[in-house]
């Protein structure tokens, strides 16, 4: 599940609304549809894992956190970036990208 993560960006929401249209003009099948959505998940996978190297540093009052599935979740109040930006509240969504669960969904 954490490896559709990022089909809830705009990016990722575009192409499930451009697929869906598809498959109602019934330009592709549902299953090509679902081929195209895993090929996204294991590029944004891959490009965020080895081609970034961004980093963000921040400071802020920890709300709440949880640990599920191998899925950190953060949510900080009062957060304060490096360069002066404010935000009342923060959710980070840390995925681990190396583990078992990722690695086995997104094969071909």
């Amino acid at each position: 599940m954490s490896y559709q993560l990022y089909r809830n960006t705009t990016l990722g929401n575009s192409l499930q609304e451009s697929l869906d249209e598809f498959i109602q003009a019934r330009l592709i099948s549902p299953q090509l549809a679902l081929t195209v959505l895993l090929k996204f998940d294991r590029a944004i996978n891959d490009a965020l894992s080895n081609k970034t190297r961004n980093k963000v540093i921040f400071k802020g009052h920890l709300n709440t956190y949880r640990f599920c599935d191998n899925v950190w979740t953060f949510v900080l109040n009062d957060v304060e970036f490096k360069h002066g930006e404010l935000a009342d509240k923060v959710k980070v969504v840390a995925v681990d990208g190396r583990s078992s669960a990722v690695s086995n969904t997104n094969q071909d």
